[in-house]
């Protein structure tokens, strides 16, 4: 409005000093002209007042986008760093995996040949059961039986078989079966032997110079491990002889059945695993 104003005034003074008189058609040509300039002066005012609306929007806009570039460049280096982190941990890991995995082949390659040698071990136990059973068929009815525990052969015979009641001594019928078991033994040279004297739970009474049931058990197991080797030429080396006493019956019963099964010598045969204690201790 001003401006409008100013122009006016500028005319008028024009007009004024030039001492004119102006004709009707001059005033409304000046009037016309003082209008138009009106109009335009409004229409640049309205395009300014746009303009700065527009800039203001466009400063905002723009202080949101530096804003948003800003928070995608800090995102992109922590995405980069968290990239860097994940190809250290994937090249350790795929490190890790390939140790792994050469760990593992040597694991399987060490599993089978223990696998072989127990394979091995199991074929020679049943093989010896089988050898032994058919060396020893005569005396199965005379309270002798051969089985497989834990991998070992286990031939079993009752103090009857062996010994007369309350001795130490091997009578004739126990003699006759284990020279039978020697015979198989002294042909199975990777066999290791323990004689093992197991007795009842009922007290040793008048004999001798056994004081218990540990002493008979021991005795028995020793006079049968001398039997062997001195009798039937049994390598030594071969043999241990131990007393169980009356601590690991077959039957727990009390009954004359149950005390007849506990008192016996069991000679546990078990192949020499030379082989695979090596393997072990690699």
């Amino acid at each position: 409005m001003k401006i409008k104003y100013l122009l006016f005034a500028l005319i008028v003074g024009v007009v004024l000093q030039s001492c004119v008189v102006m004709s009707p058609k001059k005033y409304k040509a000046l009037l016309a002209e003082r209008d138009s300039l009106s109009s335009r002066t409004l229409s640049l005012e309205g395009e300014r007042t746009r303009l700065q609306s527009d800039t203001a929007r466009l400063h905002h806009e723009i202080a949101e986008l530096k804003k948003n570039y800003n928070d995608l460049n800090e995102n992109y280096n922590v995405a980069n760093k968290n990239l860097g982190e994940l190809n250290n941990k994937l090249n350790s890991t795929s490190s890790r995996v390939s140790q792994l995995s050469g760990d593992l082949a040597k694991r399987e390659a060490r599993l089978k040949e223990v696998e072989d040698i127990l394979r091995k071990r199991d074929e020679a136990t049943n093989a010896l059961k089988e050898k032994l059973q058919k060396a020893l068929l005569g005396f199965t009815q005379n309270g002798l039986s051969v089985d497989i525990r834990n991998g070992k052969v286990y031939v079993s015979l009752t103090d009857k078989l062996l010994f007369p009641s309350g001795s130490i001594v091997i009578d004739e019928k126990g003699k006759q079966a284990l020279k039978q078991l020697a015979a198989v033994l002294n042909k199975e040279p990777d066999i290791n032997m323990a004689v093992e004297g197991h007795t009842d739970n009922k007290k040793v009474k008048n004999l001798g110079q056994i004081k218990d049931n540990w002493d008979l058990s021991v005795l028995r197991a020793t006079s049968v491990t001398r039997y062997l080797t001195e009798e039937e030429k049994i390598d030594p080396k071969r043999l241990t002889a131990t007393g169980k006493s009356e601590y690991q019956p077959i039957d727990n019963g009390n009954t004359p059945e149950a005390l007849a099964k506990n008192r016996r010598i069991e000679i546990v045969l078990s192949p020499k695993l030379d082989e695979l204690y090596n393997l072990i201790t690699k």
